[in-house]
């Protein structure tokens, strides 16, 4: 399995570069980014997503949402992770160059940091009932207690801990999964579940497709804190093509005869459910391979809010400590779940960050020369503005989109609303920098140019 080489520089007391942009040296190889890529989508829960679209489509329409909803994924994944590999940055410290400033890229790692903590406690409170029921011996708070802590040892360590979780996770996920899909899927004619006409209520293409894309799309706006560690465009290229793909048909469309075999969307019971031993390794693999993205992801966000805020680095493996400790006491409390509705709506505000980012660091570049000068010198712009107000009206207008307008794709809407609004705003001269590049001139060397 590929793996950092040997010499790779690596950031002090597991850091992983939380504020500063990671090097070369510390970079991986695609496969490695790929595989927790394929690990956060080939999880339970996008069995789910297909044995939702199997028992409300056939299987050639489900096919058709699934390409659609992953061409989506696919495009924004990309561009934004493009955007992180070229700059090294997280999501929240990229945004404070790509269209939100400092003051606003705290305002998204405040939001992505509350959301993905609420589903890291959720995540856990499944895995601790789970086991519960499959394992029994302690009671459900004892075993949210020690998957949330297992998840937080993992974090902790970073990046290279993750990716040989990954290793490890998905492999058995998979192997493991496939003994129960085909243990199900032998008792049918295949060619029968392909032909059969869906046994649930009738769900439409663009229900489908929204179902598909939306149930990704919070993980594609944090792929820059993944894609960081990618070394060229065409790893980021290779590996969301893989990673996405492969997830979203290979598993999702199991899913979907699944459904349409046992003529319930409550797939997850066959897969966990076919021996004691195959389904416990299933869940906890399972768990475990999204739930450190979850907290990671938050982490970093906290990370770059603090900075911002207060004025103080506090190591990210500090951070996650006292994070995953939070999260795995509330989920053990049992109190997450009835937070999932809230955590819903702040998804909403989610979607419209990818489109702005994309918009400025592709379309309008006001600080695209700032960005560029100052990776040169492998380090941070100097100067960051607190806030664009191009950026909050697009967002308030795309997140607005996004809770109110249902035709379509909601969360693809706002997101299009998000870089349209930003776009336009741009080309018609609104978004300006507001501070100077950093004093290169001083030194004989000529400032780039912004577009």
């Amino acid at each position: 399995m590929a793996s950092p080489p040997p010499t790779a520089e690596r950031s002090p007391d597991h850091d992983d570069y939380a504020l500063e942009r990671v090097p070369a040296s510390a970079r991986y190889s695609w496969f490695s980014v790929a595989t927790q890529r394929f690990g956060q989508l080939s999880a339970l829960a996008q069995f789910l997503l297909g044995a939702t679209l199997g028992l409300g489509m056939s299987f050639w329409d489900a096919v058709l949402a699934i390409t659609l909803g992953s061409v989506l994924l696919e495009i924004v994944t990309i561009l934004i992770g493009v955007a992180g590999m070229r700059e090294g940055l997280s999501t929240s410290v990229l945004a404070r160059w790509c269209g939100f400033g400092s003051k606003g890229s705290a305002v998204i790692g405040a939001i992505i940091a509350l959301s993905l903590i609420g589903w890291f406690g959720v995540q856990n409170a499944v895995f601790a009932e789970g086991l519960h029921s499959l394992a029994g011996g302690l009671p459900v708070w004892a075993w949210a207690l020690l998957g949330g802590a297992a998840v937080t040892a993992i974090v902790v360590f970073g990046f290279g801990s993750m990716a040989w979780t990954a290793y490890v996770t998905v492999p058995a996920f998979l192997v493991l999964a496939a003994i129960s899909v085909i243990a199900e899927l032998s008792r049918h004619s295949i060619g029968e579940l392909v032909s059969a006409p869906p046994p649930g209520e009738p769900l439409s293409l663009a229900a489908g497709a929204t179902i598909v894309a939306g149930g990704f799309i919070v993980g594609a706006v944090m792929t820059p804190d993944m894609t960081r560690f990618n070394r060229s465009v065409g790893d980021v290229v290779k590996q969301t093509l893989v990673g996405v793909t492969l997830g979203e048909y290979v598993v999702g469309l199991i899913g979907v005869l699944l459904a349409q075999a046992a003529k319930t969307s409550d797939v997850v019971m066959i897969i966990t459910g076919a021996s004691g031993v195959i389904g416990t390794v299933v869940l906890v693999a399972s768990i475990l391979k999204i739930n450190d993205w979850n907290l990671y992801s938050s982490s970093l966000g906290l990370v770059n809010v603090i900075d911002v805020l207060f004025r103080r680095r506090l190591g990210r493996a500090t951070v996650t400590l006292v994070v995953g400790g939070i999260g795995a006491v509330l989920s053990a409390a049992g109190i997450l779940s009835s937070f999932v509705p809230m955590l819903m709506l702040i998804g909403v505000l989610i979607p419209p960050v990818a489109g702005i980012m994309i918009a400025e660091y592709f379309v309008v570049r006001a600080w695209r020369g700032d960005l560029d000068e100052s990776r040169a010198r492998g380090a941070l712009p100097d100067h960051a503005p607190d806030w664009v107000p191009a950026s909050l009206i697009a967002w308030i207008a795309a997140a607005a989109v996004g809770h109110f307008v249902t035709a379509g794709i909601p969360a693809v809407n706002s997101l299009a609303v998000g870089f349209a609004v930003y776009a336009v705003i741009g080309k018609l001269g609104y978004v300006r920098r507001s501070t100077p590049l950093s004093d290169t001139k001083a030194a004989g060397v000529p400032a780039p140019a912004t577009e």
